[in-house]
C-alpha cells in the first residue's frame, strides 16, 4: 500500500484469484460547472448507495476551505456525501471516474468535495516511479492576477508593473529557495522555466517532480523593471 497524507489518497493492492472489474478513468480537466455527476459509496455503512448532483466548481482551492499547508484543488459538487463515501468514485455521465470523494462541509447542504482524477493519476505515477509523492518547494505564497486585481493594485500603487497576467508574490519564506534566488514580496512572476505563466497551477505543472533543477524565473517589479532570476526547488518540508 502507498499513501499520500497531504492529498488524502492511498493506493491499496488487492490479491484476487479471479479477475476483478475495473472502472474507466476519465479526465477531470474536461469538467465544467453544471456537468452532471454521480457519487458512489457506502454512506453511514449503507452499502451500494448512489447520489446525483452537478459540478459546482472545478478548482476549489484548499485555501478557500481554510485548509493550510500544501496547496490543493478540489472538485466541488452538490452530491450527497457523508461518512462512508470517502474513497468512493465520482462518476461523469459517460461512466468514467473523474474524482475521488473525500469530504463535505459539516452543517451545510450541497457542499461536497472530491480529489480530481487527474491529480490522482499523477500521484499514482509518482508512487510507481519513486514509491512516494515528490513535491518541489520554492517557499512562495502567491496569488493569481486578473484584470480586477491588477486595476486595484494599480490604483493603490501607480508604480505596480504593467502586466496583463502573471502571479503576484505576497510572501517569501526566509531561507527558502525563492529567498536565496532573490525573489521579493511584490514581484510578479510572468515567466517560469522559459514559459509564460498566468497561474500558480501552471508553475506547479512546470516543476512537476523536479527537485534540485535550476529554473529561470522572469520577474516584473515596480516601475516595470524586468529581472531574471534562478530558483532551484527543494523537496517540500514535512512541516509545511
Amino acid at each position: 500500500m502507498n499513501a499520500d497524507i497531504h492529498s488524502d489518497i492511498a493506493i491499496v493492492k488487492i490479491d484476487s484469484k479471479l479477475p476483478l472489474p475495473t472502472a474507466t478513468l476519465g479526465s477531470s480537466r474536461k469538467l465544467r460547472p453544471g456537468d452532471w455527476v454521480l457519487a458512489m459509496g457506502c454512506p453511514l455503512s449503507l452499502q451500494n448507495t448512489v447520489t446525483a448532483g452537478i459540478v459546482s466548481c472545478v478548482d476549489r482551492k484548499s485555501s478557500d476551505l481554510g485548509l493550510g499547508g500544501i496547496r490543493r484543488e478540489y472538485l466541488q459538487t452538490d452530491c450527497a456525501i457523508n461518512a462512508g463515501n470517502s474513497g468512493g468514485p465520482l462518476i461523469n455521465i459517460d461512466g468514467e471516474v473523474v474524482g475521488v470523494n473525500t469530504m463535505k462541509v459539516l452543517g451545510a447542504d450541497g457542499l461536497s468535495f472530491s480529489v480530481p482524477i487527474d491529480s490522482v493519476s499523477k500521484i499514482i505515477a509518482q508512487f510507481r516511479k519513486s514509491g512516494r509523492v515528490v513535491r518541489p518547494w520554492l517557499g512562495l505564497k502567491m496569488v493569481d492576477l486578473n484584470d480586477m486585481i491588477i486595476s486595484q493594485l494599480k490604483e493603490r500603487n501607480p508604480t505596480f508593473p504593467s502586466v496583463s497576467r502573471g502571479i503576484l508574490v505576497f510572501m517569501v519564506t526566509p531561507g527558502s529557495p525563492a529567498d536565496r534566488a532573490g525573489i521579493l514580496p511584490g514581484d510578479v512572476v510572468v515567466e517560469f522555466d522559459g514559459k509564460p505563466v498566468g497561474g500558480i497551477s501552471e508553475i506547479i505543472e512546470i516543476m512537476g517532480d523536479r527537485i534540485g533543477v535550476p529554473m529561470k524565473v522572469v520577474i516584473k517589479r515596480r516601475k516595470d523593471q524586468v529581472v531574471t532570476l534562478t530558483a532551484t526547488p527543494e523537496e517540500t518540508r514535512p512541516d509545511i
